[in-house]
Order: structure tokens, then C-alpha cells, then sequence
């Protein structure tokens, strides 16, 4: 007898010896105490807008930590109920569940029943060195951590982990993430049923997600219903009320970030800086705050959307007239004509390989001409988001919006407004698409000739006669090129006579920021997006502020303001005043290039510079006869500006003159010193550029 207890003690003795090292050997490249309580998953990065409103996530897995108070009880109970009824009982395993599993196991001759409780799911979950296959190795591997994470947390902490860990499927990891896809909320407003529904797809999320398996995800959820039921977590009377509910507050498609063009530009900002702050920005959980107000770009796709219908509506119109063109560029030998015609009204979406030719395009952006943070951006049509942002990306020809660097560059060579050219044609050596010269002619938009005109009313009326009379006459066009690129202009501008009538491809974003050099008295703000950025522990790890400096001189940044407060006021420009109602102290530019391709309005006051364009990608199709850069691209920016005004509550304040820029009386017909037969009026000289000359029409 004595023997046999002696071999069953040397067996039991080494049977536990073996256990004991099999669990040691498993133990070498398990988890460490120190890592369990360094827990550190990947988390969501997320861009903030300036009024901290969640314009975008940047995320490989999306993972959003969010606390326990913060997820509501039912959700709590219904993972309880579901996944581990004894959790507030057992120390990171259920004898009674391993149990159940081996017997169940053993008759069936296979692995049927697991026995996992949530603190070995948790094991498995932060920890990929445990695995996921199905064998005994990893069932003890996760026994031995789910025991280390029992040591380590409490019941709550370890609740809080795994719903911030669990998979829900469709790339969403935790609670707060799965809410957001699935119902587009926060977790915090989870319904009973909606947290059912989510605990339901835990044990398989493809198989039973509500998107491509509605009826699968219902029975599911009410599976997890019955199971909160029968433990006591909720009545019959929310049993039976939830039971009734389908799964109408599930979206089919996630909903879109805020500012697409925008924070897509940020995004690839931040992969430019990501090494040097030795960041991942898909993994870290940063907070990345930016210069966007939300608001006014509410307002900005709002009323690019206005503008978009109406001038694709008349390119519809002078397409539909041409049926030759219309055949050709809808490629009518693939596609039908009533298809397309009904795609480019907005029945239906235009077939991709026809939006290039097809669809009227945008860009937009409104800045902080006193510091360059870009306020709102519009990289194309809201409606058919793309990944060509047309605000940093397009280079389009300019046309007359071009114009102020020449007058520009005129003034700071000492050059007076009354400055007088002849506007009678002249003939310009051009480069044509085939790289040869020719000679062209250009006209003035209306067609109209004149006598002896000043600078003011060359750019009040722009006159192209006059904005190459300046280029040939005053100002070579190696300076205006010179000037543009200190305004922030960085395409390759070709220095010839052309350059007067905006022939070069420019950016919209760097013509944008360039007239902020007039707004803000000569200063040029570098456009810049990004404020702060943050770490997961709100820790600041990187602070952006203005680049700025002095490229022109105040009074003729004054000079050129009061010139294209002339066009607002009472040149092309003028509809933002009586049409749209915008009365504010403004100044700004028309653009229209050869063909009415291009439409452009870019104007600013003191508190914002704004800019719009439209087009077609493929540059060579027009936008339609006179569409022209006051009816196709004014409304928009005039818009905007009103009701950016309002939105903000700014004040009306006017642009200051420097104290080198004076009024002065002088003959309306000479601009010269008023002789006392003179009919007289007020202009704005820098000083030492006023006339010297007494008026001679009126003294002779």
C-alpha cells in the first residue's frame, strides 16, 4: 500500500514538475507585469479644427480610448452577460466554465466549447505574442496572462481595457470607434439595443455584421437581449421594447470627415514633419489642432455648392447646343447620350472617366491675411470628392487676377495712379502650344479702344490694353515676375510681355496668399494649416506659428488696395455690392482667361482674403460664352464674405493709410495741379509722386 502511495506521489510530483516547467516554458515569452501595466494600444489621431469641432481621423486600426464612466451601463451588462457571466466572480479563469468545456469537448470528440472569460480575451487581444489559433498552448498561455492581469488591474480596469480593445469589425477597435461607424455616435449614447448589437458581433464581426448581414446582427442582438434578460440586467418590459426594434440607426457607410481637401492637406503635412517628431501618426493618438474654423467652412462648401449648380447648368446648356463637341467629349460611342445628359443635370453620379471633361470644377480658400492660417479650404466639387485638391495642386492661367502685381510693381517703382497710357492695341510675340512664336493681338474684354487712361481706371475697367502698355512702357516684365514671386507666387511665371495679361499657370492657394500682402501692408504670411500638436497625454510636442516678412512697401500695398477698392466699388467687381449685398470696406479682382476656361475671383478686407476659381480639369474646354470671372466666380466669394461677416460678428473696419500716402486735389481731365478754371477731384498719391506740373488744358 505504502508503494503505491509512493508511486502516486512520485507520479502526481511528476506530472505537476512537468506542468510547472511546460508553464514556466510558456511564460518566457508572455508579457511582462511591467508591459501589462505600461498598456499602450494604437490610437486614433485626430484633427481638430480651430473651434475644436473633429474634422478627420487618421488610423491604420480605429482605436478610440474612451473611460469607462464614459460607456453606458447597458453596454457594460450586455458584454457581462454575453461574453462573461461570472466575471465580478472568478481570478481570470472559470473552473466551472473549463468544466463545462471539457466535457463538452471530450464527448464530441473535438474543440466545440471555449472557456474564455474577458480577462483571457483581453490577453489575447493586447497581446499578439499569445496567438489566436485554437490549441491547448494558447488557452494556456492566455490562463497565465489573464491571471498576471487580474494581479494587476480591477474588475472595472479590466472591463474598460477590453472594451477599448475588443474588434467590432470594419476596421473599429473599442467601443467608442464601433459606435461612431455603426450608428455615427459617441458611445456614450448608446441605446439598450444598439449595445446588443455590438456585443452580438463579438464572437464573429465579418460573420455577423449588420451591414452585409442585417438578419444574422438581429438574431444576434436579441440572443444578447434574452441573455441581459434572464440575468436580471434588464425587465420583460425592455426585453419586449428593444426586441421590437430593426436596425434603422445603422448607417451602411461611414460618415465623412469634415473639410476633406483640408485635412487631407494636413495629412500630408504631418507625414513631412512625422520622423522629425518621431511620431506615427496612424498609431499615436495625436491631437492635431489647426487653424480651420469650422464654421466659415460650412459656409464655404455652401456656397461653392450654390455656384457649382448654376454655372454647370450653363455649361450643360452651351454643351447640349453643340452636339459635335457634346458627342466627342461624352464619348458617345460607349456611353448613350440621355445618360449622360441626365448624369451632368445630377439625376444620377458621372462615370469617372468623363469628370474631367464633363464636370465644372472649384477651388476655394479663405485665409487670415494677418497671420496665413488658411480659415476654410475647397479643393473641389463637395460632391465629387477626389483626390486632387485643385486649391495647392491646380495650376490654371490667372488671367486679369494677375494684374495687381503688375500695377503693383508700377507703384513701387514710384509710378502714380494717374499714371497716363494709351488704350489702343499693340501686338505681343507669344509662344504657341507647339513651342513656336507668333505675333497676337489682345483685346480689351469689351472690345473698347480709348484715348490717354490712368492706371486707376485702366484696372477699374481691366483694360488689357493697358496692363501691356505697363509691361512694354514702365515696368519690365523681369520686375513684374520679380514682384510676384516676393508676393509668394512659386509656379514658373515667364518674364515676357504676356505676363500682363496672366499667361503663366499659377496656384490658387499662392494668389490667394499673395493678395494678403495688400490687406495686411505688405507683409507676407506663409499659408500655414497646422496650430499645435498634441500627444495622447495632451503633452505639446510641436507649436506652428506665422512665417512672415516684409516683401512690400506699406504705402504701395495701400496704393494697390485703394486700386482694386475701385474695382469693387465701381468696376467688375461691383455686383458683391449691389447684387449680393456686401457693403463692407473690400477690395478684390475678376480673372478670366482666353476661351472663358478659367473664371477667378480673389478680394479681401482687413480681417479675411478669399479666393475662388472655376474650370474644367481639362483646360483646353471652355466653361461657356461669358462666363467670366464676375458671373461665374464673384458669387461665391461675395457670398461668403456677407455671411462669413455675420457668422463671426466683424466689425466694419476700413483698411488705415500709412502716413506717407496723402490725398491730394488735382484737374479731373489733366491729373495735373488744379488750375482755378479746373473741374477738380481727390486721389491718393504716395508723397513725392504727386503731379508737380500746374494743369495746362485749363490754364491755357
Amino acid at each position: 500500500m505504502r508503494k503505491i502511495i509512493l508511486h502516486c506521489s512520485l507520479l502526481i510530483l511528476g506530472i505537476t514538475l512537468i506542468v510547472g516547467m511546460y508553464i514556466l516554458y510558456l511564460s518566457i515569452d508572455l508579457p511582462s507585469i511591467e508591459k501589462l501595466e505600461n498598456f499602450d494600444p494604437d490610437l486614433v489621431t485626430r484633427i481638430y479644427s480651430s473651434d475644436e469641432v473633429v474634422l478627420h481621423e487618421l488610423f491604420f486600426q480605429k482605436r478610440v480610448f474612451t473611460e469607462l464612466r464614459d460607456i453606458p451601463e447597458n453596454m457594460r451588462q450586455a458584454t457581462i452577460a454575453s461574453e462573461d457571466r461570472r466575471f465580478r466572480e472568478h481570478w481570470g479563469i472559470s473552473l466551472r466554465s473549463v468544466a463545462r468545456a471539457i466535457v463538452v469537448n471530450v464527448l464530441s470528440l473535438s474543440y466545440r466549447q471555449g472557456f474564455s472569460t474577458l480577462s483571457q480575451q483581453l490577453a489575447r487581444n493586447l497581446y499578439k505574442s499569445i496567438g489566436f489559433e485554437d490549441n491547448i498552448t494558447r488557452k494556456m498561455k492566455e490562463v497565465i496572462t489573464a491571471i498576471q492581469i487580474e494581479r494587476t488591474y480591477t474588475k472595472d480596469e479590466i472591463l474598460e481595457m477590453y472594451l477599448n480593445t475588443v474588434h467590432f469589425g470594419h476596421g473599429t477597435y473599442g467601443v467608442e470607434s464601433a459606435a461612431k461607424r455603426f450608428f455615427g455616435k459617441s458611445a456614450s449614447e448608446l441605446r439598450l439595443d444598439e449595445s446588443a448589437l455590438l456585443v452580438g458581433l463579438l464572437p464573429s464581426p465579418a460573420k455577423y455584421s449588420p451591414i452585409r448581414y442585417p438578419e444574422k446582427a438581429l438574431v444576434r442582438r436579441n440572443i444578447v437581449l434574452k441573455l441581459m434578460l434572464d440575468q436580471k440586467f434588464i425587465d420583460i418590459e425592455d426585453y419586449n421594447l428593444y426586441l421590437e426594434n430593426g436596425l434603422d440607426s445603422v448607417i451602411d457607410n461611414p460618415l465623412p470627415g469634415k473639410a476633406p481637401y483640408f485635412t487631407e492637406y494636413v495629412r500630408r503635412t504631418l507625414e513631412k514633419i512625422d520622423d522629425e517628431l518621431d511620431v506615427n501618426i496612424y498609431r499615436d493618438g495625436l491631437k492635431v489642432y489647426t487653424t480651420l474654423d469650422s464654421r466659415l467652412q460650412e459656409i464655404a462648401e455652401e456656397m461653392v455648392m450654390k455656384t457649382i449648380k448654376r454655372n454647370q447648368e450653363v455649361f450643360n446648356e452651351n454643351l447640349f447646343n453643340n452636339h459635335n463637341k457634346f458627342s466627342k467629349l461624352g464619348y458617345f460611342g460607349i456611353y448613350s447620350e440621355d445618360s449622360v445628359k441626365l448624369m451632368m443635370q445630377g439625376e444620377a453620379e458621372l462615370y469617372k472617366e468623363l469628370r474631367d471633361k464633363l464636370l465644372v470644377q472649384t477651388a476655394f480658400v479663405a485665409l487670415d491675411p494677418n497671420s496665413g492660417g488658411i480659415l476654410a479650404m475647397v479643393g473641389g466639387r463637395p460632391d465629387y470628392h477626389d483626390q486632387f485638391n485643385r486649391s495647392v495642386q491646380a495650376e490654371r492661367q490667372p488671367g486679369s487676377v494677375f494684374k495687381p502685381f503688375v500695377y503693383a510693381t508700377a507703384i513701387d517703382n514710384d509710378y502714380p495712379v494717374t499714371t497716363q497710357l494709351l488704350n489702343q492695341p499693340v501686338v505681343l510675340n507669344v509662344q504657341n502650344a507647339s513651342g513656336d512664336w507668333e505675333k497676337w493681338m489682345p483685346r480689351n474684354y469689351d472690345e473698347s479702344t480709348g484715348e490717354l487712361t490712368t492706371l486707376r481706371e485702366g484696372l477699374r475697367r481691366s483694360l488689357n490694353l493697358i496692363s501691356v502698355r505697363l509691361v512694354q512702357e514702365l515696368v519690365p516684365a523681369r520686375e513684374v515676375k520679380n514682384t510676384a514671386q516676393r508676393l509668394g507666387i512659386s509656379t514658373d511665371i515667364r518674364a515676357v510681355d504676356a505676363i500682363a495679361l496672366g499667361t503663366s499657370e499659377v496656384i490658387p492657394l499662392d494668389v490667394i496668399s499673395a493678395y494678403s500682402v495688400f490687406s495686411s501692408g505688405g507683409i507676407y504670411s506663409q499659408p500655414y494649416a497646422i496650430t499645435r500638436i498634441e500627444d495622447r497625454y495632451g503633452n505639446v510636442i510641436k507649436e506652428f506659428h506665422p512665417v512672415q516678412e516684409e516683401v512690400l512697401r506699406r504705402s504701395t500695398s495701400y496704393m494697390v488696395t485703394s486700386l482694386l477698392r475701385t474695382v469693387m466699388d465701381a468696376g467688375t467687381g461691383g455686383s458683391a455690392r449691389w447684387k449680393y449685398k456686401f457693403y463692407s470696406p473690400a477690395a478684390g479682382k475678376t480673372g478670366t482667361t482666353q476661351g472663358f476656361s478659367d473664371a477667378w475671383f480673389v478680394g479681401f478686407t482687413p480681417h479675411l482674403v478669399a479666393g475662388v476659381w472655376f474650370g474644367i480639369d481639362d483646360y483646353s474646354i471652355s466653361l461657356g460664352q461669358k462666363q467670366d470671372g464676375s458671373r461665374a466666380a464673384l458669387p461665391v466669394w461675395a457670398r461668403f464674405m456677407r455671411e462669413a461677416y455675420k457668422t463671426l460678428g466683424l466689425k466694419n473696419n476700413d483698411f488705415k493709410k500709412p502716413d506717407d500716402v496723402v490725398h491730394v486735389e488735382i484737374c479731373t481731365e489733366s491729373k495735373q495741379q488744379p488750375h482755378s478754371l479746373c473741374t477738380v477731384e481727390k486721389e491718393l498719391f504716395i508723397k513725392g509722386t504727386q503731379p508737380g506740373d500746374i494743369c495746362r488744358i485749363h490754364k491755357n
